[in-house]
């Protein structure tokens, strides 16, 4: 059988509904959706982006409202109007003649409503499988695929029909240069949550003596805003001058932070599916200490990039010995491993497959 060209090579990306995407973005999944937006629009796709405002990609934004401001009930509402739009576009865009050939889901929930919309959706799963509700993964449309972005991830979806492959994530290189001469403090850089484990990075700074920089942002949810007033705050305080807390850093002083730290803590109390911060400390020559879970074996080469440990005292006393990575290792690791392209290499070959098997269902609809 011929395989069929992705003719229109015309893709919709759908973002979170409450955060922007912008190189700020602190989110994992909006910054994979922007690097993947903007290596495939060089390449010639024709690319939309369906998010909240303030949003800022390679090719065109369709807005669907504001961004979130915290409440449960109007974050409903935003998902709600997201959901809408998105499903007017596609019918609008339908009717003109101007159809997407694929809509790429990196909001880890609009591909619930895949039924309501005539094309294909690929929905990259960003969570661990218990952070969703199982009912988003029975009785699912045929026009419904799905992809991982680690191979331990994979395996706990491995049930679920429709599954078109993993993709690993990529980060763009050329933005992370290599440093080899570190300064004498800790970074912790994330979303600050009870699930990222920032309180537990204090805590390893504190007991090993080393100062930490505790770099991110918090999220306008009340129970990310509780967490840091009661896990957060205090931990600050006692600590002093020894931690230092940097809300919301822009890209260029992320990048700095990176550069510049002894090490990177990853303390995750979920089964991370991959670590964007983990590749980005390696291309900058930055060694990792990680808790062994999820996709960060995959990532953190233990021993020459990193040290994985079970729990907070084996991060405390990793420290003392994390001078040993040497980090141009570190480096020609993240070279090798980490490319963008890469990933919209893979991301490419899964629309292929995906526009395959909708070639395929089309004929035999007109068989029968």
């Amino acid at each position: 059988m011929k395989v069929p060209s992705m003719q229109s090579r015309a893709v919709l990306y759908v973002a979170y509904p409450l955060l922007p995407v912008t190189e700020a973005s602190c989110g994992g999944a909006e910054q994979v959706l922007l690097t993947l937006e903007r290596a495939l629009s060089r390449r010639g796709w024709a690319t939309t982006t369906a998010a909240c405002s303030g949003s800022q990609t390679a090719g065109a934004v369709y807005t669907t409202g504001p961004a979130g401001n915290g409440s449960l009930a109007a974050a409903d509402w935003h998902e709600a109007r997201h959901t809408q739009k998105i499903i007017e576009l596609v019918s609008v865009r339908e009717t003109i003649g101007r159809g997407f050939e694929l809509l790429h889901d990196h909001s880890c929930s609009f591909f619930n409503q895949a039924a309501h919309v005539d094309v294909s959706v690929l929905a990259t799963l960003h969570l661990p499988r218990s952070f969703y509700p199982e009912s988003f993964f029975v009785r699912r449309p045929k026009n419904l695929y799905f992809n991982c972005v680690s191979k331990s991830q994979a395996k706990h979806f491995a049930d679920v029909p429709q599954m078109v492959g993993a993709v690993p994530n990529g980060i763009q290189l050329d933005r992370f240069s290599l440093e080899t001469r570190k300064q004498d403090y800790l970074l912790w850089l994330g979303r600050i949550c009870h699930e990222k484990g920032a309180h537990l990075a204090l805590d390893a700074a504190e007991e090993a003596g080393t100062p930490i920089i505790m770099a991110g942002q918090i999220y306008p949810f009340s129970y990310h805003q509780q967490y840091f007033e009661r896990e957060i705050v205090p931990r600050l305080q006692r600590m002093g001058s020894k931690a230092r807390f940097i809300e919301s850093p822009n890209l260029a002083d992320k990048i700095a932070l990176l550069r510049g730290a002894r090490a990177v803590v990853i303390p995750s109390l979920a089964e991370e599916t991959s670590s964007l911060v983990a590749m980005e400390a390696a291309a900058c020559g930055t060694p990792v200490i990680a808790f062994k879970r999820g996709a960060l074996p995959e990532v953190v080469d233990d021993g020459e990039t990193g040290v994985l440990v079970n729990n907070q005292e084996e991060m405390a006393r990793a420290v003392a010995c994390v001078h040993r990575i040497n980090p141009r290792t570190c480096h020609a690791h993240a070279q090798k491993n980490f490319p963008a392209a890469r990933m919209a290499d893979g991301y490419e070959a899964l629309y292929q497959r995906v526009s395959r098997k909708k070639h395929q269902q089309q004929s035999e609809r007109i068989a029968a």
